[in-house]
């Protein structure tokens, strides 16, 4: 008799970030006790989750959880769960754009979703914020392929590529693109912009804080007089948007903006929050190049009149990610698409510490 939980699992490699997916079905209902098991699973509350299959870093220690579509027009759900690392703590209020990438691949080979020859296109339910996002996954034959000629920055090698659609990415946790009312305002002195297109950010300056926005990403995270200061605008910024409790989720995310150096739209270092991404994530992409085509911003006022359709090509620590814009009528915001790879790396069981357990799941045998 083992005195582990076993849940079977699928380790994939969605964008720049890597997680554990699972089926909705082979989890708890219970948000709580669905929680405790995926603390156990991936280690947290400890510096490199030593414990679990979290890699020690918020792009690593991330959860999809994919089940049947809960509203009309999707295919799929898809719940997503930052795991903190050193918090015993599951967020589940943002989006991941690029766990997103995955999501599909995931649910057609877990049977979820009929596979076309050629492409499949599918829509996905984010139920974190209940918006549709649009997915084409090459599946030749009926069957997906993750090798291919596309390349992202921030990831070795090639892949095929996935292409994903924000079908109404505006007021994604908030309900509205501009939460606080104001495209541009003033927190402590500082400006800042607060948007919310695929996920709720705190834009600012780099240079009102005193960086170019070029430093390498430790940089950020070792200076605590910054990291203090940010914080303390984030969370400001969070009350202002409607997050009472801003300190204990990810959202707001803080996102530094800085001009293009290597001929790009805008310079981002963006923040998850307390640590700065070694990329960019997908939702954050969406919401800079939304606010670059949004009168008022200060990512707008950086780069200059956005004539729709553009693409808005944002630099940052690993290379270049660039977000398609189109006209969207009737819509707060232009739609945003970006292309992603991801990859499948390992399928079985993982397992959790009997403590976990939440009736009446069972104990391994």
């Amino acid at each position: 008799m083992n005195d582990q939980i076993r849940i079977p699992c699928v380790m994939m490699r969605g964008g720049t970030s890597r997680g554990p997916f699972f089926l909705a079905s082979d989890l708890p209902a219970d948000p709580a006790a669905r929680d405790a098991l995926l603390l156990s699973v991936m280690g947290a509350g400890h510096d490199l989750e030593i414990d679990g299959i979290g890699g020690g870093n918020p792009l690593t220690s991330k959860v999809a959880i994919i089940g049947p579509p809960s509203v009309a027009g999707a295919d799929v759900d898809y719940l997503f769960a930052q795991v903190k690392v050193r918090e015993r703590v599951v967020d589940t209020s943002p989006n991941c754009g690029n766990m997103l990438a995955a999501v599909g691949p995931f649910a057609i080979e877990a049977g979820l979703v009929a596979a076309s020859d050629g492409v499949t296109v599918l829509r996905i339910h984010n139920v974190n914020t209940r918006k549709l996002i649009e997915a084409r996954v090459q599946t030749p034959g009926g069957h997906v392929t993750y090798e291919g000629d596309a390349t992202i920055d921030g990831v070795p090698g090639t892949a095929a590529p996935i292409h994903l659609s924000f079908l109404d990415a505006a007021g994604a946790n908030t309900g509205r693109l501009l939460p606080t009312g104001s495209a541009l305002e003033e927190i402590d002195g500082i400006a800042v912009s607060c948007l919310d297109a695929a996920i709720p950010v705190m834009m600012v300056r780099a240079a009102d804080l005193g960086k170019t926005g070029a430093e390498s990403p430790d940089s950020y995270r070792l200076d605590r007089v910054f990291m203090n200061r940010l914080e303390a605008l984030r969370l400001e910024a969070g009350r202002r948007m409607g997050f009472a409790n801003a300190a204990d989720l990810v959202i707001p995310k803080p996102v530094l903006l800085a001009p293009a150096t290597r001929g790009g739209t805008l310079a981002v270092r963006y923040f998850m929050p307390h640590d700065c991404h070694k990329a960019l994530a997908i939702t954050g992409a969406v919401a800079v190049a939304t606010a670059c085509a949004t009168p008022g911003t200060l990512a707008a006022a950086m780069v200059g009149p956005q004539t729709l359709p553009a693409d808005v090509a944002l630099e940052h620590p690993s290379g270049r990610l660039t977000v398609r814009l189109e006209p969207s009528a009737n819509r707060q915001a232009p739609l945003a698409a970006v292309q992603r790879t991801a990859r499948r790396l390992f399928e079985g069981s993982v397992f959790a510490r009997p403590e976990a357990a939440p009736h009446p799941f069972a104990l391994a045998s």
